[in-house]
């Protein structure tokens, strides 16, 4: 319906979550597999088909079905962090979003996944859209502000999954056992980045390398444009505009406007 409504926009995003979430929902974590045969049993439904006995998913579900006349093709969306949902992006998926917080390097590294996977899958491997989630948080917001749309935010990442971002980043797990350890975020109640005062957010910041923070567009509007296009430079095809609301991005678009490539 959405697809129709809107002149084929839509957009069929998909993310694994987190086995924390699953558990306290009742179900065993998502697999890889699952993903990519959700993907496959959505496409035919959405060209009209049907399903008897479905064991795509978790559910075991008697009959699937939308309608025998249905011909919608709409482009599927995976939100990728580690390798496998990664490839599986590049064999399957339409486009990949790709995490916050991404190094050069591993943003680098994660696009070359996609594109190989696509390749070794007989795809095209630029018919798969990289978007990159970049954080964009400028000077021009309150600091307050600012320290709960990156530290807060980066601290909450490093309480909920820090082990696999450093892991897929590269980065000194040592620094994150740290981190974990720390009376302040070991006693800490809830996501940082929910309800952390400024104080607490100005402790947790002495907690985290200022190199953990760099994958980001921060500074003046320009100073965030140059961080916008050197994530194109880094072969991603889109960039997201994390973090901010479209008032507070108001200034950076004005800046990158005067720039864009045509």
């Amino acid at each position: 319906t959405m697809n129709s409504l809107t002149g084929g926009r839509f957009v069929f995003g998909l993310s694994r979550g987190i086995p924390p979430l699953q558990k306290a929902m009742g179900y065993e974590p998502i697999s890889t597999r699952e993903l990519g045969r959700f993907v496959e049993l959505m496409r035919d439904l959405l060209q009209g088909g049907s399903l008897y006995g479905s064991t795509a998913t978790q559910a075991r579900i008697p009959y699937v079905g939308l309608h025998p006349e249905l011909n919608e093709t709409v482009p599927f969306a995976i939100a990728a962090f580690a390798e496998n949902s990664l490839r599986l992006g590049g064999q399957l998926f339409d486009e990949v979003i790709l995490h916050t917080f991404f190094t050069d390097e591993t943003t680098k590294r994660c696009v070359e996944t996609v594109r190989q996977a696509a390749t070794e899958a007989g795809r095209d491997p630029n018919s798969v859209k990289v978007w990159s989630c970049f954080a964009t948080v400028g000077d021009h917001i309150p600091e307050p502000l600012r320290l709960k749309k990156t530290v807060g935010r980066l601290a909450t990442y490093l309480q909920i999954y820090g082990d696999l971002l450093v892991k897929t980043n590269r980065w000194d797990v040592k620094i994150l056992e740290s981190f974990l350890s720390n009376p302040l975020i070991r006693n800490y109640k809830g996501p940082l980045d929910g309800s952390a005062s400024t104080e607490v957010l100005e402790n947790v910041a002495e907690l985290i390398p200022d190199s953990w923070l760099e994958p980001s567009a921060t500074g003046t509007p320009q100073q965030c444009v140059n961080a916008i296009q050197n994530q194109f430079a880094l072969g991603c095809d889109g960039v997201i505009l994390h973090g901010a609301t479209p008032s507070e991005l108001s200034p950076i678009l004005s800046a990158y406007e005067e720039v864009r490539s045509a």
